[in-house]
């Protein structure tokens, strides 16, 4: 088997609400379908999701690098050559979540190869991922109440709360009025985005203690090195890597300098390779993980559900799944549900990321 040729669609399908956090806001989903073909009829899968202002990636990158480097040093190569082909693409540095979306859709080819999951195929350690609902800049009222209708709707009560802003005090007040009104079997935490200074994360610990927070996600630019490893010692619950962390090497860094004591994995910027490479590097130390969502759509929260539940450790923790609902429409043929607050792996040989090809050819941005 080879592969013959290589697509990169891109597509942009609008949310229903901005989604704010401190390093920005999105409108839309203007991401990138990754789909590689090879000469036995198989075709590999996934999404690739643009953050210009955490990697620097765009719409129009993605398909320039996937169509003019990337798939001219892969075409002709077997899909299960995967370190030839990780060798190939890592010529090129940065452009993560292009790299990271071509393993998926090479895991996929294997899957639908081989005739099983890839969940299983990557460790096959359980069926489906508790679900974790992300909160956005709004007041806390507000945030309280889209927590509770999650919890009704979905049987979610794990809470990614989104914080970063100044004054400290809005998001002081929001984790107050969310742990009373939800409760204390709620896990909630936090995700600053590094909105803040490492002094300033240092404050909002203070101001919290007591609430039972669980984690806090990269509050400060790891560039404050002496900083961020204070607060790393002085913090009661784990600091999270998560910008600062998007390969193996970076987590190597991180973990060994003491600017964090806990990662997110994403696969949408590591793809399953090297998510498994960071979470072996995790295992091995003690660290726990979480499964982080790119603000992706159900192609690619299908992705993230296809690793997470595959491996103990990164099934502990609920994953950030739900981002998807906040979106107009989606691209998946069978839609994902939610049901008491968890998500399903898809049954049935590779990742089970179908295409509905109306809604492709409908918010694709190449042929208009």
């Amino acid at each position: 088997m080879k592969i013959e040729r290589i697509e990169a669609i891109p597509y942009s399908i609008p949310y229903t609400k901005p989604l704010k956090f401190a390093s920005g806001q999105v409108t839309e989903a203007d991401h990138v379908l990754l789909r590689v073909h090879t000469d036995e009829g198989i075709v590999g899968t996934a999404d690739t999701p643009p953050r210009p202002y955490t990697y620097g990636e765009t719409q129009d990158s993605i398909v320039a690098v996937v169509n003019k480097i990337f798939a001219p040093a892969v075409i002709g190569l077997d899909p299960l050559d995967r370190e030839k082909i990780h060798q190939a693409l890592g010529r090129t540095i940065h452009n993560q979540t292009a790299k990271g979306g071509l393993d998926i859709a090479l895991w996929d080819i294997i899957g639908q190869a081989a005739g099983m999951p890839v969940s299983q195929l990557l460790g096959g350690y359980t069926d489906s991922m508790q679900v974790s609902h992300m909160l956005g800049f709004q007041p806390a009222q507000k945030l309280l109440e889209e927590a509770l209708q999650f919890r009704s709707d979905y049987g979610i009560n794990t809470f990614k709360l989104k914080v970063g802003r100044r004054p400290l005090s809005l998001d002081i007040e929001a984790c107050h009025v969310l742990r009373e009104g939800l409760g204390e079997d709620a896990d909630i935490y936090l995700d600053a985005n590094r909105g803040w200074t490492a002094n300033e994360a240092l404050e909002v610990l203070r101001r919290t203690e007591g609430l039972g927070l669980s984690l806090l996600e990269e509050p400060c630019d790891a560039k404050e090195a002496m900083s961020r490893r204070r607060l790393v010692d002085k913090s009661p619950i784990p600091i999270v890597g998560d910008e600062s962390v998007p390969t193996a090497g970076d987590v190597s860094r991180e973990l060994l300098s003491g600017g964090c004591n806990a990662i997110c994995i994403k696969t949408a910027r590591s793809g399953f390779t090297e998510a498994t490479q960071i979470l072996g590097l995790c295992t091995g130390l003690g660290v726990d993980v979480t499964m982080g969502n790119q603000i992706d759509t159900q192609v690619g929260t299908i992705a993230t559900v296809t690793f997470g539940a595959a491996h103990e450790a990164s099934s502990r923790r609920a994953g950030e799944l739900s981002n998807f609902l906040d979106m107009s429409d989606d691209l998946l043929a069978e839609p994902i549900v939610i049901k008491d607050g968890s998500i399903s792996v898809r049954q049935m040989p590779g990742v089970g990321a179908a295409i509905d090809e109306a809604k492709l050819a409908h918010y694709r941005q190449d042929n208009k």
